[in-house]
């Protein structure tokens, strides 16, 4: 019998509406313990969350019953409802409505999962649009700044 094996490794990014500091100590880990739900549920099973401030970044398989664009709606979606209930001042919550997605080899796996871990290290010295910036330089995509920032 034919089998269909897939193991597609998806580094997922996305901001904060206008990049709105939003995500303080008091609700990240918990955000990214709801990601994870979240991904789990989609069995796009996830191997690190983290992020900083105004972003999340998340690694995780892709799994081979849905498209990434219904995977990352639905983890916005799902995740903006919760986190406005969580306390009034998070109430006009909004992730921005783009994102970016980066397939994975996996001998990087490691090398991104520490990236994800040192993110609130890591900028100290960046912001998050200039790293956005630098990781779409790496992967050879070109954009337009006019559209990358809502």
């Amino acid at each position: 019998m034919p089998q269909s094996l897939v193991k597609i490794y998806v580094h997922t990014i996305f901001s904060t509406k206008n990049r709105q500091p939003l995500i303080d100590q008091e609700i990240s880990d918990e955000l990214f313990s709801y990601l994870a739900g979240i991904c789990n549920g989609l069995e796009c099973f996830p191997i690190k969350i983290g992020g900083y401030r105004d972003h999340v970044h998340i690694l995780s398989l892709l799994s081979k019953k849905i498209a990434v664009m219904k995977f990352l709606e639905e983890l916005k979606t799902s995740s903006s409802s919760w986190i406005k209930k969580q306390n009034a001042r998070y109430e006009r919550f909004y992730w921005q409505r783009g994102y970016g997605a980066f397939s994975v080899s996996a001998s990087e796996v490691d090398h991104v999962k520490k990236y994800i871990e040192s993110q609130p290290d890591h900028h100290r010295t960046i912001t998050f649009q200039e790293e956005y910036r630098k990781i779409l330089q790496e992967h050879k995509i070109d954009f337009d700044e006019r559209y990358v920032w809502d």
